[in-house]
Formats: C-alpha cells, sequence, structure tokens
C-alpha cells in the first residue's frame, strides 16, 4: 500500500494502476518547494502543540539536510514512490523512523501540491522575467544603435511610411514590457496561500494557516478552502502569459527570418548564432529566429492543454489536475532555453545601413508627406488623399520618384502643390517630423528608449526582491 493511504483497503493496487497513478517522474521537481512548506507547516504544527519542541527541532534538522541531499541529487525517488510527497515522506522516516510521519497532520496532498506549484511557478516567473529583461536590454542596445538609420515601416508587408529603424526595434522592447508587467500581476494574484485548506475543509487541529502563510513569503490565505486546493486559474493565466511571450517572440523571429534573406539582405547574423546545411555548402540558417516562431505552438497548446482539463470538473480537488505540471514544466522549459539563445542573436546581429536606407523611400512611402502638406495649406484630409492618390498614380506612370515630378504637373493636380513640396520628400524630413512622443522621430525614440530603460531597471528591483524570497526558501 501507499505509504500516504491504503488503510481502508485490502488489496494492493494493481500495477497498471500505480503505473498511472505515479507522478515522481513529472513533480519531483516540486520537492525543494515541498520541503519549504513541510518547514513552514512544522512551525505551525508546534506552536499549536501538536509537536514538541524537542521532536521539532529533530525534525527541522532532518528536513534541511533531505533538502540538501535532494539538491545534490543524493536523494531521489525510488520506484515504490507514487509522488513527491511520498517520497519526502519516506526520506523523512528513513532519517527519524515514526516521528516523520508527525509533520503529515493538519494537511492533505490536496493543499500540499497547490502550495509547492504555485510556489515553483513564482520562482520560475521570475527567472522568465529577468531573461525577459535580458533580451529587451539587448533590442533597446540596437534600436539605441540605429535609431538615426531611416528604414521602410510596413503594414500588410508593404511600404508604409519611412521609421527610424530604432523605432522598429524598440517596438519588441514594449511587448517585452507588458509581458513582464502581466508577469508582476499574476505574481500578486497568485501570492496567496493554500497550505492548511487540507483536503478540501481546512483543519479541526489548531494550526494557524496565517503563520505558515506569512514563513513562506504568501500575501495571506486563499479565502476558501475549496476553492485553494481545486483551483488553477494561477496555472491557466500563468500558461496564458507564456504563450503570449511565445507570440511576441515569434514575431521577432518572423522579421529576423525576414531580414536575413537575400531579398531583405539587412541582417548579418552572427555565425555563433546561425547553423548551416549538411547538403547546401553555401547556406547559413535563422535557425534560432526560425525556432523563435516555433515554439509558440508547444506553448499555446499547453494553455488550450490546461484550460480543456479544467473546463467542467467538479469540485474540489480532481486528479485530472494531475496534468497541470507537464504542460506548466513544458512551457517554463520552452521559454528557458529559447531566450538566452534569441538574446545572443539580438545582441550578435549587425544590420547593413546602407540596404536599410536604400529601402527607406521605395515603394511612394512618402505619399503621406503630400497629403500632410495640403492639409497645413488648410485643404480638408480627404481631398488631400485622393490628390496625393492622384500624384502617386502618375508618378508610378511615368515611373519617376514621387520627387522628381515637375512643378507644372503638380498644378494641375491643385493649385496648393509647388516645389516647396519636393524639399519634404524627404526620409530624414518625414521621420523628424513625427515627433509626438510614441512617434519615429528619433528624438522621440531616444526618449522612448530612456523611459523603456527606466522601467526595466524598476522591474529588476521586483525580481530581485523575489528571488531573495526563494534563495531564502531553498536555503541558500
Amino acid at each position: 500500500m501507499s505509504g500516504l493511504w491504503g488503510g481502508r483497503f485490502q488489496n494492493s493496487a494493481d500495477v497498471t494502476m500505480f503505473r498511472l497513478s505515479k507522478s515522481t517522474d513529472l513533480d519531483w521537481r516540486l520537492a525543494p518547494y515541498d520541503i519549504a512548506g513541510s518547514l513552514a507547516h512544522l512551525k505551525a504544527l508546534t506552536k499549536g502543540g501538536l509537536i514538541d519542541s524537542k521532536i521539532s527541532q529533530s525534525i527541522e534538522s532532518a528536513l534541511k539536510e533531505l533538502r540538501k541531499e535532494v539538491f545534490e541529487r543524493k536523494f531521489l525517488p525510488e520506484d515504490s514512490d507514487e509522488d513527491v510527497h511520498s517520497a519526502l515522506e519516506r526520506g523523512l522516516t528513513n532519517k527519524l523512523g515514526e516521528i516523520g510521519g508527525l509533520i503529515r497532520a493538519g494537511r492533505s496532498r490536496n493543499d500540499q501540491v497547490a502550495t509547492d506549484l504555485k510556489l515553483l511557478m513564482m520562482d520560475d516567473f521570475t527567472v522568465i522575467s529577468e531573461l525577459l529583461l535580458d533580451l529587451s536590454g539587448a533590442l533597446l542596445k540596437k534600436a539605441e544603435t540605429y535609431v538615426d538609420l531611416i528604414a521602410p515601416g510596413f503594414t500588410h508587408l508593404q511600404h508604409a511610411q519611412p521609421v527610424s529603424f530604432g523605432h522598429e526595434l524598440a517596438k519588441h522592447a514594449v511587448a517585452l514590457q507588458r509581458d513582464i508587467s502581466r508577469i508582476r500581476d499574476w505574481y500578486e494574484r497568485t501570492n496567496l496561500s493554500p497550505l492548511g485548506s487540507g483536503a478540501l475543509s481546512g483543519s479541526s487541529l489548531p494550526i494557524d494557516p496565517e503563520l505558515t502563510a506569512r514563513d513562506l513569503g504568501f500575501s495571506g490565505l486563499v479565502p476558501n478552502s475549496i476553492d485553494a486546493v481545486s483551483d488553477r486559474d494561477f496555472v491557466a493565466e500563468g500558461l496564458f502569459i507564456l504563450a503570449l511571450v511565445g507570440v511576441h517572440l515569434s514575431r521577432v523571429g518572423e522579421e529576423w527570418t525576414i531580414w536575413a534573406t537575400p531579398e531583405f539582405g539587412w541582417a548579418q547574423l552572427a555565425d555563433e548564432f546561425s547553423t548551416g546545411s549538411s547538403i547546401m555548402p553555401q547556406k547559413k540558417n535563422p535557425d534560432i529566429a526560425e525556432l523563435a516562431r516555433g515554439k509558440s505552438g508547444p506553448l499555446i497548446g499547453n494553455l488550450t492543454s490546461i484550460l480543456t482539463t479544467m473546463k467542467g470538473l467538479p469540485f474540489a480537488y480532481n486528479r485530472d489536475l494531475q496534468e497541470d505540471k507537464a504542460v506548466t514544466f513544458s512551457s517554463i522549459d520552452h521559454l528557458t532555453l529559447l531566450l538566452p539563445a534569441l538574446t545572443g542573436m539580438v545582441e550578435t546581429t549587425e544590420f547593413n545601413r546602407a540596404k536599410v536606407a536604400a529601402a527607406a523611400t521605395s515603394g511612394f512611402s512618402l505619399a503621406t508627406e503630400i497629403a500632410d502638406f495640403l492639409v497645413k495649406r488648410n485643404l480638408a484630409f480627404p481631398q488631400a488623399h485622393q490628390i496625393a492618390g492622384k500624384y502617386v498614380q502618375i508618378c508610378e506612370s511615368k515611373n519617376i520618384e514621387l520627387h522628381q515630378l515637375d512643378e507644372s504637373e503638380m498644378k494641375k493636380l491643385h493649385p496648393l502643390l509647388d516645389k516647396t513640396l519636393l524639399d519634404l520628400l524627404d526620409g530624414k524630413h518625414a521621420i523628424s517630423a513625427r515627433s509626438t512622443p510614441n512617434g519615429a522621430a528619433p528624438s522621440s525614440v531616444k526618449e522612448q528608449i530612456k523611459k523603456l530603460r527606466g522601467e526595466n531597471e524598476e522591474a529588476k528591483a521586483w525580481i530581485s526582491t523575489s528571488q531573495k524570497r526563494f534563495s531564502g526558501m531553498m536555503g541558500q
């Protein structure tokens, strides 16, 4: 029988049942957090007079020793262990005998696993936040380097209007800043302790769950014990955030893949962050960028999986929720693997200034300047738009650029058009004129970068505080 249950059973579990039920291959990574929960729970049991203080000291020492052995891989689960909880109780009773089982009073695997998973996710999400900051910093450094480079901006993958290339790069850092902000909001909502909820109804023993919550760094308790053990909103919301991170990284990957093509020829990737072909000697492939796109698939799939698992579950705990860990760990692992490589790719990419600049005003991307010129001369924008469109049509038929149209041809389109417009049909003027706080002018982009760096510094301070919480919890 299992070390945690079985008294009412006459027969042992069938081997197929045990194999299906066994979860140590997945939940073993919860072990350090489970021990942290046990140490906090031990204090509550001791304060409530349920464990003698001398025995409590022995259990505390054994738990800390066990934690060290877990980190050093000297203590590992055995085939007979059903889950991380039973494995760790086995380790404790091996050290102390029957008194090792005293720690189980007043709690259930239901509130244990919810607590463990919250702690692990909050710890790992601070790591992911730090990796996102690294990528954001790399993008902002590149943006600053290329802030004065005029590049074509795109909509529908068609040339739209010239922009600062720094503006183009910094847009990704803005999206990453939202991701970090979402993680912080999620962290605050998640930071409530389920421990003390028992199987579903709390405990009749004189324990203090609020003390346990404080010891673990939680800001309070989940207010309803049934919800505490059955809630996996924090998993679904966390996986949504990671899926959206994946979407943002996929868009970075898409642009880098396009920019590295011979047709664009904008991006020169470092050898260290590229691969070759087993058959074509000339190939230099942007595999990191492509994998950044590819990783969005499992990240979105993991979110869909947990939502499907949660849908329609009766309250309180159900074994279906064992599936929460596989998708959670998968998403965390995908991002912690991808982000450092993607950051390295961004840091080491060099852009061909001449090719970027040469494309900046092609495709009649300065046509809006014509409409704006007329608006500034008090013509209504709908009319100005029509005239600018006809201006483009004429230049296209003549196979000339916008600034090459004769003044006489301009006057035929509208008397307000004259040769002073020609000086404005220039990429540098076009982006400099867009000096609104969020605009593409280099002066604006520099201020945007400065603000983003300030926000990143504030996020670093939050990450540092969070990591101190977990390093202390791990005995480090």
